[in-house]
């Protein structure tokens, strides 16, 4: 096998949870095969650079062996160099405070409290 789809690639690398989500991911623009952007249908070969915007993050991938069905995700690590940025350290939310269970419904003074403390009223 000398290419690969683009979105059957990527879906078989794990990069996208069904193939359809790859395609679409495509049709997007999410997908960019050496920094153009990517059809579903576009051939990808070996040496290529993959970068895609993943729900996890965004991934840059070289390929290095080329699939066009899903395998485990051992073997699917062995087809790609990951090239990706780190993730970007989680943010700390913030505590909402909470009413003590079994303290009844707000009253509308507590209401007001809330959506003052939430941003929503002035």
């Amino acid at each position: 096998m000398e290419s690969a789809r683009v979105d059957a690639w990527v879906w078989s690398v794990r990069l996208y949870a069904s193939r359809s989500a790859a395609s679409s991911a495509c049709k997007g623009g999410l997908v960019h095969v050496n920094g153009k952007r990517a059809k579903p249908s576009q051939s990808v070969h070996v040496g290529d650079r993959v970068e895609a915007t993943t729900p996890g993050g965004p991934r840059v991938l070289v390929v290095t062996r080329l699939l066009s069905k899903r395998v485990g995700a051992s073997v699917a690590r062995e087809c790609y160099e990951d090239h990706s940025p780190p993730p970007p350290p989680r943010e700390e939310r913030l505590a909402m405070p909470q009413r003590d269970p079994g303290a009844g419904r707000p009253t509308k003074r507590d209401r007001r409290r809330m959506e003052k403390l939430r941003g929503r009223r002035r």
